[in-house]
């Protein structure tokens, strides 16, 4: 009687930690996943005349895509030969506000260099999901002047490094208060990162866009959020959700309420522009909703706790979900 008890104690605790056990932490130590890391920003900022236009024509050939919207798009340089090339390039070094930026990117580039095997570690989780899925070739480090902070092209990643710089930096600080509100330079956190390079490689490259009603684009969210959750399973919640803890846990502690309000005013099928936009994009808080103590983006919040209840009652692959129709996953969400 006794080792019956024993075991059925010893089979009630595995079952225990069966359940606590997360599904997307998954073994990735047999997973192969090749990435280089450019630095485009110090190549044309630091080496010499010679090296420069070395450097050029290397960009051109490896990382074209990422290099043309930086010389064309970001320094307005565009393809020009290479003396006209150098001579835009030494103007450009000669600014102050340049080599002040500079100085502050140069200091933050070890701090991303030491990210880059998580960066691997979470295209691997990816790839174990998605074994044909599509993984960056380069990441490249970028001044993008503060245009972009992640800018995705078929094969690379530029990262707008100074976007990154932590609201205290002088730079960030100093940035136009018509154009960079105080939200955003408080948001330009690296702890958000790895999780942005992630983001945003999904989003281009692994969940279409919809053109459809506010629960659909929801749902879209959910599926990016969920994804980039399993690139990081053991990642805090409020980092994938792009949130401080605080305003993580009002998301949380509101999720009943902010789904009442959707259902009360009718606002799941709508399919206007402006009601997505309020719902989706960054800003303060999300717009339209009677307490403005909300933050910003709960529809991409709620769209995330969708995905989770769906994939809870559900055994379906990551490959699935992508293909799992909004209106199942609409009908299976209820509040925890």
């Amino acid at each position: 009687m006794i080792l019956r008890k024993t075991l059925l104690i010893l089979f009630g605790f595995t079952l225990f930690l069966s359940c606590e056990n997360n599904p997307l932490d998954v073994d990735t130590s047999n997973i192969k996943v090749e990435i280089n890391f450019v630095n485009i920003d110090s190549l044309l900022f630091y080496t010499d005349s010679a090296e420069l236009i070395q450097a050029h024509h290397f960009l051109k050939k490896e990382v074209k895509n990422i290099y043309d919207y930086e010389i064309g798009h970001v320094l307005k340089v565009g393809d020009v030969v290479d003396s006209a090339f150098y001579n835009s390039m030494l103007q450009f070094r000669a600014d102050s506000s340049i080599q002040d930026l500079e100085k502050s990117i140069s200091l933050l580039i070890p701090t991303l260099k030491q990210k880059e095997s998580e960066l691997i570690g979470g295209f691997k989780h990816l790839k174990y999901h998605f074994p044909n899925g599509v993984i960056p070739k380069n990441i490249t480090y970028l001044n993008a002047l503060f245009t972009t902070a992640i800018f995705c092209t078929e094969e690379e990643i530029g990262v707008g490094a100074e976007w990154y710089l932590g609201k205290e930096n002088k730079i960030v600080q100093q940035l136009n208060t018509q154009y960079f509100f105080k939200w955003m330079k408080n948001v330009m956190d690296v702890r958000y990162y790895e999780r942005d390079v992630l983001t945003g490689w999904i989003e281009t490259h692994y969940v279409e866009p919809v053109d459809g009603n506010l629960a659909e684009n929801f749902i879209r969210w959910g599926k990016v959020l969920y994804l980039t959750e399993s690139a990081f399973p053991d990642k805090d919640k409020s980092i994938i959700l792009r949130y401080s803890i605080d305003n993580f846990q009002w998301a949380m502690d509101n999720e009943e309420q902010f789904w009442e309000y959707l259902v009360k005013e009718k606002l799941l099928f709508k399919t206007d522009e402006k009601t997505t936009r309020n719902m989706i994009n960054e800003g303060p808080f999300t717009p339209g909703l009677p307490n403005q103590e909300a933050p910003d983006r709960l529809g991409q919040f709620i769209g995330w706790r969708m995905v989770h209840q769906y994939m809870k009652k559900n055994e379906v692959s990551l490959e699935e979900l992508i293909n799992v129709t909004y209106n199942d996953i609409l009908q299976a969400y209820e509040i925890d």
